[in-house]
C-alpha cells in the first residue's frame, strides 16, 4: 500500500478557497436561526395517508409520526391552538414556495396563475366543509368573516339579535356597536356555567326567543370555557321560526366535522390560523346560497363586476390585493387534513381533551374544570381552574420550567386554557398534568 505525502497545496488551501470558505461560515452565523431552513421531513401526503390506512389512526405511533411534520421547538408542549398553530411541513413549503415564485416575478402575467390555484383552495374547503364552492369565500380570519355578515344585513329598529354572552368579541360587542347605528337590539344569552345536558343550553336560548328576533349569532365552541353548543338542534330550531343563524366557527374549523348544509346555518365563519393548522391571515365566510342576496357587502374593490356576474358569494370577496401564496396554500391544508381524516382529526382531539382532564384531575384532586365532561358539550378548548388565587404565575412556571404553552384566563372562567391537538401525544397530557401540580 502506498501511502502518499500531503503536499502544501493540499494541507493547505488556496486564499481564494479559504476566503470563499470564511464567508460562507460567516454568513451563516450571521442568519438569525429563525430564517435558516430546517431539515424537512421527507413524508408525502401521499405516504402520511398510506400509513394511516396501514397502522390506524388509534396506534400512538401514527400521532407521533404526525407530530413530526411539525416543525415544533424540541421541548415545547404546544397547547394554544383556540389562539395560533403551526403548519405542517407541507403547508409551509408550498407558501414559501408560492411566495418566492412571487417575488421572482411579481408581473401580471405570472401572477395569473393564482386565480385558477385561488378557486382550487375555494373547492377544496367546499368540499371539506359540506358546502357549495359558490357559498364559499377566503377571507382573512374570523373576525374579518364575522363583521362581514355583521355589517351586511339589513337590520333596524324593532329588530332583536340574540346572542350567546360567551361568544368571541367580533361576534359580541360587534353587534353591539352596530346596534349603537342602526337602532336594533342585541339579546344576550347567558347559559349554565356546566352544563350536563344539550336541553340545557338549547332552553336558554328558546327562551330569548320572540317575534322581533331576526337573528341567532354563535359560536359553536366557545373559546373562553370550551362548551360546545348543539349546533345543528339549535339551527334546525331558529330556521323553523324563520330566524337567520350566524355561527363562529373559529374554535371548530380544523377540529371537528363540519358539514354546514347538514349543520343547517345560514352563515358560518373560521381562521385558518387556528386549529385548520393553514396559512397566517386567511380565514373562510360560508354563507348559504339562498341567503347570499340578502347580505350586502362590506368591501367593494377591483373585480366587482366580475363577482356579481359570477353569482354567489363572490361578491363578499373583492378585497383588493390579497396575500396569493398564503390563498393558495389553504388548498394544500384541505390536502394535509384530508390525508390524516377529518373525523380521526377530531377523535384524537377530543380523547386527548378528555385525557388531559382526568390527568389533572389524579393530580390535582381539588381542580375544577369550567369545561363540560358530558361528551358532545366540549370541544378541544380545556379550562382548568386551579386552587390558586392567580393563575398567572401558574400560567408563567409552566411555560419557563416545564415547556407548556397553554393561554392565560384572567376574566370570565378564570385558569389556565389548554387546546390539545393533533400535533400533541398523550404522553405530553401526562406531562402537562405533572407540570401543573409541580406549579401550584
Amino acid at each position: 500500500m502506498t501511502t502518499r505525502t500531503p503536499t502544501d497545496e493540499i494541507r493547505m488551501p488556496d486564499r481564494r478557497r479559504f476566503l470563499k470558505r470564511a464567508a460562507a461560515g460567516a454568513a451563516l452565523a450571521a442568519t438569525p436561526a429563525w430564517a435558516r431552513t430546517p431539515s424537512l421531513p421527507s413524508l408525502s401526503l401521499g405516504e402520511l395517508s398510506a400509513r394511516r390506512d396501514f397502522m390506524g389512526t388509534e396506534d400512538e405511533s401514527f400521532w407521533e409520526m404526525v407530530k413530526s411534520q411539525f416543525p415544533l421547538r424540541p421541548g415545547l408542549i404546544l397547547m394554544n391552538a383556540a389562539n395560533l398553530c403551526p403548519s405542517p411541513y407541507p403547508v409551509q413549503e408550498a407558501v414559501f414556495g408560492y411566495t418566492r415564485d412571487i417575488d421572482r416575478d411579481a408581473s401580471s402575467h405570472n401572477r395569473a396563475k393564482f386565480n385558477s390555484l385561488a378557486a382550487r383552495s375555494v373547492e377544496a374547503l367546499a368540499e371539506l366543509l359540506g358546502a357549495s364552492p359558490g357559498e364559499i369565500v377566503i377571507t382573512r380570519n374570523t373576525s374579518e368573516s364575522n363583521n362581514a355578515v355583521i355589517n351586511g344585513l339589513s337590520l333596524g329598529a324593532g329588530d332583536e339579535v340574540v346572542v350567546w354572552d360567551q361568544n368571541h368579541p367580533t361576534n359580541l360587542v360587534a353587534w353591539d356597536v352596530r346596534a349603537e347605528r342602526w337602532g336594533y337590539d342585541v339579546i344576550r344569552v347567558e347559559t349554565p356555567p356546566v352544563p350536563e345536558s344539550e336541553d340545557e343550553l338549547i332552553d336558554a336560548f328558546v327562551n330569548a326567543f320572540t317575534d322581533r328576533t331576526r337573528v341567532l349569532a354563535v359560536t359553536q365552541i366557545s373559546n373562553i370555557s370550551g362548551v360546545e353548543l348543539p349546533a345543528r338542534r339549535l339551527c334546525d330550531i331558529a330556521r323553523d321560526r324563520g330566524i337567520f343563524v350566524h355561527m363562529d366557527g373559529a374554535q371548530s374549523f380544523g377540529a371537528v366535522e363540519v358539514d354546514l348544509h347538514a349543520m343547517g346555518c345560514d352563515s358560518y365563519t373560521g381562521s385558518a390560523h387556528k386549529w385548520f393548522c393553514g396559512p397566517k391571515e386567511t380565514g373562510v365566510l360560508y354563507v348559504r346560497a339562498d341567503r347570499v342576496a340578502e347580505l350586502w357587502p362590506s368591501v367593494v374593490g377591483v373585480g366587482w363586476d366580475g363577482a356579481l356576474a359570477g353569482g354567489g358569494a363572490a361578491k363578499f370577496g373583492t378585497f383588493g390585493q390579497r396575500d396569493d401564496a398564503a390563498v393558495a396554500g389553504v388548498g394544500k391544508t384541505v390536502e394535509f387534513h384530508q390525508a390524516i381524516g377529518a373525523a380521526a382529526i377530531e377523535a384524537r382531539m377530543r380523547a386527548l381533551a378528555a385525557s388531559l382532564k382526568a390527568a389533572i384531575r389524579e393530580r390535582i384532586p381539588n381542580a375544577r374544570f369550567h369545561t363540560s365532561d358530558v361528551p358532545g358539550l366540549s370541544g378541544g378548548v380545556v379550562v382548568a381552574k386551579l386552587p390558586v388565587d392567580d393563575h398567572r404565575e401558574v400560567f408563567n412556571r409552566i411555560y419557563e420550567e416545564h415547556g407548556v404553552a397553554g393561554a392565560l384566563r384572567t376574566a370570565r372562567f378564570p385558569g389556565i386554557r389548554l387546546c390539545p391537538h393533533m400535533y400533541n401525544t398523550m404522553a405530553e397530557m401526562e406531562q402537562i398534568a405533572d407540570a401543573l401540580a409541580r406549579s401550584i
